[in-house]
């Protein structure tokens, strides 16, 4: 077998079962929206948003076939605390997905299209810094805070450091200044929004496996920001 046909298995991210990658291609098994990622990967190819994949079509089993973006992409980062120039970084690379979205027919009637699993497991890293975005499985019209909220929550780890307030409060502020809304009562809400989603996704998985750690612990992070979250905006 030539050496650009060996499947290796990625690593990282929390994975989709069966993606991996053939010398410079991703191969992915199409996800329920498949049509839509592939219109919307052309879209932001065409606008020259480069830190997507690009969308090369189907092999020859059906799936995905997409480039590779070299980089590192982490897994659990529950316990990651990011510093400040990889949280600016990571909100200004989602205003900009954003942007380029925006007031397209992928957005419908929406602001924009929403990646709606923006976690820094979905972004690849290089030297440090996210410079692309993957896993467009859940990619739909919305509004930019929903996506906004969800990032936010998970790359601050919100009630799962042992920070106090206050640098909690200055790191919630800070992305919010980098992808450009202010740190207000709005973009409480849509974190708040976005962890009662993730309750909703986690009590209809079909799988039980691993369903009690993660309500336990959506239920830790959705405690925490009741208790505090109105001084993250004072």
């Amino acid at each position: 077998m030539a050496s650009e046909d060996v499947e290796t298995p990625l690593t990282g991210g929390w994975v989709t079962n069966g993606v991996v990658r053939v010398g410079d291609t991703v191969r992915r098994p199409p996800a329920a929206n498949g049509e839509f990622v592939r219109q919307l990967l052309r879209h932001l190819e065409d606008v020259g948003f480069e830190a997507a994949p690009r969308f090369l079509g189907l092999d020859e089993k059906g799936r995905q076939v997409l480039s590779f973006l070299d980089g590192e992409v982490p897994s659990d980062c529950r316990a990651i605390v990011w510093a400040d120039s990889q949280l600016e970084a990571a909100a200004r690379l989602l205003r900009r997905f954003h942007d380029a979205t925006s007031g397209t027919d992928l957005a419908a009637d929406t602001e924009v299209v929403c990646h709606n699993d923006f976690g820094p497991w979905n972004l690849v890293w290089y030297d440090g810094l996210p410079i692309g975005l993957i896993d467009f499985d859940e990619a739909a019209p919305g509004r930019r805070l929903d996506d906004l909220g969800y990032a936010v929550w998970k790359h601050l780890n919100l009630g799962l450091l042992e920070l106090d307030t206050a640098e909690q409060a200055r790191r919630f502020k800070l992305m919010a200044a980098a992808y450009g809304v202010p740190a207000d009562a709005a973009l409480v809400a849509a974190v708040e929004s976005a962890q009662e989603r993730m309750k909703r996704k986690i009590d209809a998985a079909a799988d039980e496996a691993g369903k009690t750690g993660a309500l336990s612990q959506n239920r830790l992070e959705r405690n925490w920001f009741r208790a505090y979250a109105q001084s993250l905006i004072e």
